[in-house]
């Protein structure tokens, strides 16, 4: 009887080892963040490498942008760009930045918004 050699689950990646993202393909997150579409939750957590648990947990931080459970790739690396105490990128010609503040959303989801 031939045993094939198994990986330990501690060098697999997040979404295989986490039930919560069994179903959710690294391709199709892929796909969604190429094509500037809003990521949920558990794609948030494929896309960021992550475990479910510890996107859930930054979704409910306090300035953590996303909006009724999503959130845009670029609002996150806006964010964590500034967390970190980098530089920020310039904010778009039509200030989707002073929408955002005064509506308190995402700098993606002003932009959405002003183009409606």
């Amino acid at each position: 009887m031939h045993m094939t050699k198994q990986r330990p689950s501690s060098m697999l990646p997040a979404q295989t080892r986490d039930k919560q993202l069994q179903g959710v393909t690294f391709e199709s997150v892929l796909e969604k963040r190429r094509l500037d579409q809003a990521l949920n939750a558990k794609e948030f957590a494929v896309c960021a490498g992550v475990s479910y648990s510890t996107a859930r947990g930054w979704f409910r931080l306090p300035g953590f942008p996303c909006f009724r459970g999503v959130i845009f790739w670029q609002d996150f690396v806006q964010w964590r760009t500034s967390q970190n105490g980098l530089k920020e990128r310039a904010a778009a010609p039509h200030s989707s930045a002073e929408v955002a503040s005064a509506h308190h959303l995402p700098a993606r989801a002003a932009r959405i918004l002003l183009e409606a």
